[in-house]
């Protein structure tokens, strides 16, 4: 599968179908539960009332009523030892703080236990596959039993009592004949004694009428209703209609995910077919937003390295010409030359050309290689004082007519001017800084460095003509030199301070241009951190 979305669709779909039937199973579950619940609460007020009667009883007389309870809930009851029911330590601690408990033992039966008696050990036991109407006319019955011992006036007091104690779970009241809504042929049975069931208004309860003999109360319980389990039906559309919304909502978030990121391939495409001026659209602070501000990145990276790359090939090209013009014309000469003077002026030019040749070889090798990629640097302890001392000692005789001095030194607070460098290629770097000065200097070259805090710096300053503030960028590219006076007769192939940067910028630093506060020329600086965290780790 190539689509995204599609993919995403495929797993919620699965996680959906997962979900579905644990929801299925959570259901059947629940509703276990419910149908537990429910049984408890319609048996709970006649076992409690049973078991309260029972238990101010003799043996025989327990035997005796629990034999006429069973006929008239139609279901069997016995008085049976806690200690002979299959019962775990958690129910047998709920029947002891006086609870009915319901144990399921089929789709539409259970076993209802009631405490009788703590002392002797001994519970109510009934077993009761189905409401029926037997069980609700036994419930009447064992409430009138009750509610008779009272005179009339008091029976609807002593109801209210036995719901509270009991904790029937369902209504009982006592209304007057003419009140309880049943037609004429209810009413009739209800006067002659028998116990009346009719149907609630909306249908979907049941009430049950007894009169009580002697008194104008008729007593009604209910409403009953009838166990719903929720059908799985429904959790089958609940899940079909969320996958749909889901699946459109995914839809149309990914819809635009899978655009934006057409948007990079196809930019992609075009930068492979040569189109390096090709850019993605950027919005947004999200992964594709971030993705395609990192790939314009990278496309301005490589137009630029490529761009970069054809210049120094032009550059090199052009750089080549003139010496090799020159060795050519040198070549043609020594053959015309009439006297040995001659040929050695010839020869001495050669040679001065093979010079500059190999050194331009050798700045492009050093630049090459620092442009692939940082260099197996190691970095160890220089100290700035004695690296200016070399470097001035090295150049200061090659240009007799320029005096290179020392500066302003200015090492760190406990009076140490060491700091960590590549010792070879930071002398490189100044010897190329101080090189440049020398070729632009009119009569002086100064250098000098500071050490503040967790930064060092060193300076190069000469008394030229300095540099223009709008070209001090692009005298860091390769093969750039000013037209100006910093022209190209100095000298100088233009590869120095490239290399300067690509040095300075492996150490973590940064080069810079400036004007010499003090010699009125160009200022170039060199500033990196005094550790390195390579060390420092």
């Amino acid at each position: 599968m190539k689509s995204i979305f599609l993919r995403i669709y495929g797993g919620m779909l699965a996680v959906l179908v997962l979900v579905a039937m644990l929801g299925v199973l959570s259901l059947h579950l629940v509703n276990e539960v419910r149908f537990e619940q429910y049984r408890e609460r319609l048996a709970r007020g006649t076992f409690n009332l049973m078991a309260d009667n029972l238990r101010d009883m003799t043996p025989v007389e327990r035997r005796r009523a629990t034999a006429i309870w069973g006929r008239l809930l139609g279901i069997p009851l016995g008085i049976e030892p806690l200690a002979e029911q299959p019962l775990d330590q958690s129910m047998r601690n709920r029947l002891l703080g006086g609870q009915v408990l319901v144990e399921l033992t089929g789709p539409h039966a259970a076993r209802v236990y009631r405490l009788v008696s703590a002392e002797q050990g001994l519970v109510l036991v009934g077993e009761i596959r189905q409401i029926s109407e037997q069980l609700a006319r036994a419930t009447l019955f064992l409430l009138a039993d009750e509610l008779v011992r009272y005179p009339a006036a008091e029976q609807p007091a002593r109801l209210a009592q036995l719901k509270e104690d009991k904790r029937f779970g369902f209504d009982l009241k006592l209304v007057r004949l003419e009140n309880a809504g049943l037609d004429a042929d209810q009413s009739r049975r209800v006067e002659e004694g028998d116990t009346v069931m009719a149907l609630g208004k909306g249908g979907d309860s049941i009430h049950v009428f007894a009169g009580l003999v002697g008194t104008p109360w008729v007593l009604e319980l209910g409403p009953l209703y009838q166990m719903n389990p929720y059908p799985p039906q429904l959790l089958v559309l609940i899940t079909v209609l969320c996958l749909s919304l889901i699946g459109l909502v995914v839809y149309l978030l990914v819809r635009q995910l899978e655009q934006r990121l057409q948007a990079v391939e196809s930019a992609a495409t075009r930068i492979a077919s040569g189109r390096l001026e090709s850019r993605v659209p950027t919005g947004g602070a999200d992964s594709v937003g971030r993705l395609a501000a990192a790939f314009n990145a990278m496309a301005e990276h490589l137009q630029s390295s490529l761009n970069m790359q054809r210049e120094l090939v032009r550059a090199v090209s052009h750089e080549l010409r003139t010496p090799v013009a020159r060795l050519r014309f040198g070549l043609e000469m020594i053959a015309d030359a009439e006297t040995e003077e001659a040929r050695r002026k010839y020869l001495e030019g050669m040679d001065s050309d093979i010079q500059e040749l190999d050194k331009l070889v050798d700045e492009m090798l050093v630049y090459a290689r620092l442009e692939q990629g940082s260099p197996a640097l190691e970095f160890q302890k220089v100290d700035l004082a004695a690296l200016l001392d070399q470097v001035i000692a090295d150049l200061a005789p090659l240009h007799g007519h320029i005096r290179v001095e020392r500066g302003r030194l200015q090492p760190a607070e406990d009076g140490s001017s060491l700091v960590e460098a590549e010792p070879r290629y930071l002398q490189r770097a100044l010897q190329n800084l101080v090189s440049n000065a020398l070729r632009h200097a009119e009569s002086r070259v100064r250098l000098s460095y500071r050490i503040e805090g967790q930064q060092c710096r060193l300076d190069v300053e000469d008394d030229g003509p300095g540099v223009p503030e709008s070209a001090r960028e692009r005298l860091f590219r390769p093969f750039m030199r000013l037209d100006d006076s910093r022209a190209r007769t100095s000298g100088g192939h233009g590869l120095g301070l490239s290399i300067v940067r690509r040095i300075i910028y492996w150490h973590g630093g940064r080069a810079l241009i400036g004007d010499s506060q003090s010699l009125g020329g160009a200022c170039f600086s060199l500033v990196w951190p005094r550790f390195q965290a390579s060390r420092e780790g």
